[in-house]
């Protein structure tokens, strides 16, 4: 990814699990690439450790908001694992953006974003 621009990403079927309450504005949420998906070879499902599966980025034109990339366009360009961080959500739609830098760092927010939470992985 292009170090000095932002990459948005559409989460989009929550509705499946646990509707937008993960979802607050600032909190981080875990991606993984999920290249076994029977459905989409280019899937990443965003995740809580501590309650699963919470809904993909979009792969679609009917699911993406505009202005956010799809996950077959950022696929190549994050790592299996990476964290995207809430911007803002609509009834449909989550609106997130990838999140860079030092992934230590990143690893011991989400921790104590979840203990804070009374999550525990």
């Amino acid at each position: 990814m292009a170090k000095n621009k932002d990459t948005f990403v559409t989460v989009t079927g929550f509705k499946h699990y646990y509707g937008l309450t993960p979802f607050r504005i600032g909190r981080l949420i875990r991606c993984a690439k999920e290249p076994e998906n029977p459905f989409d070879s280019d899937a990443v499902r965003a995740f809580l450790p501590c309650i699963g599966k919470v809904g993909y980025i979009a792969n679609s034109p009917d699911t993406r908001a505009g202005g956010t990339e799809s996950a077959s366009r950022i696929y190549d360009r994050v790592p299996k694992r990476f964290y995207i961080r809430v911007l803002f959500t609509t009834f449909t739609k989550v609106i997130c953006r990838v999140e860079r830098g030092d992934m230590n760092a990143l690893n011991r927010e989400f921790e104590r974003q979840c203990v804070e939470d009374g999550d525990t992985n």
